[in-house]
């Protein structure tokens, strides 16, 4: 599943065919064996993943700083997987896209690491019923990012009493009761930011939970259209005012970008794995990878410098180099060889990966970034001619230019 994920094979298939020695089991075996793994097993392997990575990082000494002085910053969100091949004897007679299950996904902006992960083999099983699976997860001091897909008063109040802070998008179903009309509190080239003070009510129905609630009336619309925004969140006024919690709530494209980079540099979405749990285990194995791409541009940058690495390096290439030595690592690295990582202290690793970094030749890897996109002109359609020469275009381009 790695060579496949990092795009090294084009499916298990392929990777299964082009082993290097023989695997003592069938193709059949390894697909029944993908299909069986248990959402657990895919949690706890990003777990592990996401411990040994950050150990890793804070040996480096290369954790950013965080969104918000004294909080550890976490970013939730969903991650709804692509359909799939109608590969499924139940799925061919019918058209619609066979969905394979869905995730939430804890980021953490200040490592740059994917930290936690809860599968859900059934599509449309809602976002926030998975909720309860995170709150073990709780530690006083955190604060939660989300969209409105978790503005659930329920969650709110499980983070106020794990001593965590929320800052979430307004739900319209959320109940709000006003503790005050809303009042105008700045104005930015983005629009006008206005705050008041609400409550909800706890589960039990007893008690009340205080809340900012911040009004963000846009100078351009979304990309839904919308020009006005509300948030909701615990964090004291005396931590961050109302221009910090919009500059934090933008925050969350980091980890929409983390997406985009399972996607487009890694290969989470393997269409040929219908079974829920393999497709789901496609996913996590490109969360292990992300995760130590992350260790890697770390140690890069304490090395080349932040700005270097995060303004002209491409992860792009650093996945295709990835993918491109894999194999002649593993026929040159004898087992044995290998073998002397696994007893590396986090220090001893982070010791090795600053001595190779400094060898690293950054050129192989730089970003070459585009202009803005022109305008595409309008294209004329004439039904006697459904095709050109782009020889003879080229031609008149030439004397044109001559001319």
């Amino acid at each position: 599943m790695r060579q496949v994920v990092t795009r090294q094979q084009p499916s298990v298939h392929a990777a299964y065919q082009s082993a290097r020695e023989p695997i003592p089991v069938s193709l059949k075996a390894v697909y029944d064996t993908l299909s069986g793994l248990e959402p657990e097993v895919l949690a706890a392997l990003v777990d592990y993943s996401a411990e040994q990575v950050s150990e890793v990082v804070g040996a480096l000494e290369g954790a950013r700083a965080s969104l918000l002085a004294n909080y550890r910053v976490k970013i939730l969100d969903g991650n709804a997987l692509a359909g799939r091949e109608h590969r499924l004897a139940d799925t061919r007679t019918r058209s619609a896209a066979p969905l394979p299950g869905k995730a939430l996904v804890v980021f953490e902006p200040a490592l740059e690491v994917i930290t936690q992960l809860i599968p859900e083999v059934d599509a449309y099983t809602q976002e926030h019923a998975l909720l309860p699976q995170l709150e073990r997860r709780i530690e006083a001091g955190d604060l939660w990012i989300a969209d409105r897909n978790f503005c659930v008063a329920s969650w709110i109040w499980t983070l106020h009493q794990r001593g965590a802070c929320v800052l979430v998008r307004e739900h319209q179903q959320i109940p709000l009761h006003p503790l005050e009309p809303m009042r105008q509190v700045g104005r930015s080239d983005q629009g006008v930011r206005s705050e008041q003070r609400v409550t909800i009510t706890a589960p039990d129905g007893q008690q009340t939970l205080e809340l900012r609630r911040i009004r963000l009336e846009l100078e351009t619309p979304t990309r839904d259209g919308e020009t006005r925004l509300y948030l909701l969140t615990s964090v004291p006024e005396t931590h961050a005012d109302a221009a910090q919690i919009a500059a934090l709530y933008r925050e969350r494209w980091t980890l929409e970008k983390a997406f985009l980079h399972l996607t487009t540099q890694l290969r989470c979405e393997i269409d040929t794995l219908a079974y829920p749990p393999a497709a789901l285990f496609g996913l996590t194995m490109a969360i292990v990878a992300y995760n130590a791409l992350a260790v890697i541009k770390t140690a890069l940058r304490q090395v080349h410098g932040a700005e270097t690495i995060d303004t002209q390096i491409s992860g792009d290439y650093l996945v295709n180099e990835m993918a491109r030595v894999s194999d002649s690592l593993e026929t040159l690295v004898t087992p044995e060889e290998w073998a002397a990582f696994h007893t590396l202290t986090p220090a001893a690793m982070a010791a090795w990966l600053l001595a190779t970094a400094q060898h690293v030749q950054l050129r192989k890897y730089r970003k070459h970034s585009r202009g803005p996109k022109n305008p595409v002109p309008a294209r004329t359609h004439d039904p006697t001619k459904q095709h050109v020469s782009v020889a003879r275009l080229l031609e008149k381009r030439r004397k044109t230019l001559r001319t």
